[in-house]
């Protein structure tokens, strides 16, 4: 039951240069829910309902919703509407509170104006869990309601797609997500078990396969050695086509498969489809919009790429990852100032995420500045993308021992896992035999770094090669 209590309630107090704020029409951010269980452990599972609300509104087409991470880097700040809008460039702004006891859930939720800063709706829910996609969609049709937006089709078949009535799955299917956005190995095992019990208990959970499989295929390219690497890519393959079976309109089915194909496979043409399908069925979303744009770009279609890299940063601002993909996109395009400026960004809103100052780094290479690509690449050190990095400015700044001492730290800790980066390091100190030497071990390992060497400008002195175009043919570069 739900009991319905629209207020127009004095204004949220705005900022003063609301007159000049004109967001986009329909524009929506979902703060995170505020967990009143009274208990730290149910963090979790408001982050996660509030998320899955969030991925409601933002299967309705005719909306635009701020992505999970950009929302969520609120969380615990009690910040003013005014400047989650403004940050978020949001008209409106959902918010609320979700206690959970036992198999039921109130949750209470109210949506505001944020150019005006009235309420333009608010609604309290009693639930039982099972029950919890009915929810989801009475929620994102009042959103939509409220904000005048004409809803086309079936809006619940669309929110409910891939979803489960089964309580403890959706709990267990919370956990993983949780655990899937967190970082490192031990985080995305936890994610794999999580989404494992969430189809034990509902073989029918097409979210949780999807997920599964983006996590198998996450572990096989980062974490994983030897027979391991194999094992968890077949098993990314299995998930995502049961997750396609079971929700063929789905669209995380379809990015968990285009993200196998890409790197586990190296089948590029099917990948191609994959994320083409991913994107016509959620071009609202901003990971689909990162994913396919990474995946479009080592292609070398440089427009398309950059495209949806800049859409998933309209989408999703302040999240990191966003930024990360936006210079990747401009690196592969040979837009290397560019490219340096969005990992600046980046750096600048997660300066402890040790990759970027590498990526960074490579795009200052590209540049010509050395020291500058030195300096970068030297903050963060440990890091294999910093290694990657100091290998080649090192050498092109004369210090060739130095160099040679990265590679050489590479191959201690990777060994022949980083086969592609050493056929990169090799070209640039125009060592051609040997790059061709590592290019060939990468092609037997299948190593995923290939998916990048249609438009590396690392491999542009081995571009001439037969040696490179035969591997280039054999992998069968789409168009």
């Amino acid at each position: 039951a739900a009991t319905r209590s629209v207020t127009s309630a004095e204004p949220v107090s705005l900022s003063p240069d609301t007159a000049r704020f004109s967001p986009p029409p329909r524009s929506i951010a979902v703060l995170p829910f505020v967990n009143m269980s009274g208990d730290k452990e149910q963090e979790y599972f408001s982050e996660g309902l509030t998320e899955e609300i969030l991925n409601s509104l933002a299967r309705i087409n005719e909306l635009q919703v701020a992505a999970r991470t950009s929302s969520f880097s609120f969380q615990g700040e009690h910040p003013d509407i005014a400047t989650v809008a403004h940050k978020l460039n949001v008209g409106a702004v959902l918010e609320g509170s979700v206690r959970h006891s036992g198999h039921t859930v109130r949750i209470t939720a109210q949506l505001i104006n944020a150019v005006t800063g009235f309420h333009l709706w608010s609604d309290t829910y009693d639930r039982d869990l099972g029950d919890v996609l009915k929810l989801q969609t009475d929620i994102a049709n009042a959103v939509a309601g409220s904000l005048k937006v004409t809803l086309l089709g079936n809006v619940s078949a669309k929110i409910e797609l891939g979803g489960t009535r089964n309580s403890a799955a959706f709990d267990a299917y919370l956990r993983g997500a949780k655990a899937f956005v967190s970082s490192g190995a031990k985080s995305l095992q936890a994610a794999i078990a999580a989404y494992s019990e969430a189809v034990r208990l509902d073989s029918n959970y097409a979210l949780a396969f999807a997920g599964r499989s983006r996590a198998y295929s996450g572990y096989a390219q980062e974490y994983a050695t030897g027979a391991a690497i194999r094992e968890n890519f077949d098993k990314s393959l299995a998930d995502a086509r049961e997750a396609i079976r079971l929700a063929p309109q789905l669209a995380e089915s379809h990015l968990a498969l285009g993200a196998f194909l890409a790197v586990g496979s190296l089948d590029f043409t099917q990948a191609r489809e994959a994320y083409a399908r991913a994107l016509a069925l959620a071009p609202g979303n901003a990971e689909v919009l990162r994913e396919s744009g990474r995946f479009l770009s080592s292609m070398g279609q440089f427009d398309e790429g950059l495209s949806a890299a800049r859409r998933a940063v309209v989408l999703d601002p302040l999240n990191r990852r966003s930024l990360n993909q936006l210079g990747n996109a401009l690196y592969s395009a040979r837009r290397y100032a560019e490219s340096d400026a969005a990992f600046a960004e980046s750096i600048s809103l997660d300066p402890d995420f040790s990759p970027t100052y590498g990526l960074r780094g490579l795009a200052l290479y590209g540049l010509g500045d050395l020291q500058g690509a030195r300096t970068s690449c030297e903050t963060k050190p440990d890091f294999w993308e910093a290694q990657w990095c100091l290998a080649v400015a090192y050498d092109k700044l004369g210090r060739h021992s130095d160099a040679e001492a990265e590679v050489a730290k590479m191959q201690a800790s990777l060994g022949d896992a980083a086969a592609y980066q050493y056929t990169t390091i090799y070209a640039q100190w125009g060592n051609r035999a040997k790059a061709l030497e590592w290019l060939e071990k990468a092609r037997v390992l299948r190593d995923p770094g290939l998916s990048d060497m249609k438009a590396d400008p690392l491999l542009d002195p081995l571009r001439k090669e037969a040696r490179f175009q035969a591997v280039m043919r054999e992998l069968k570069f789409p168009e």
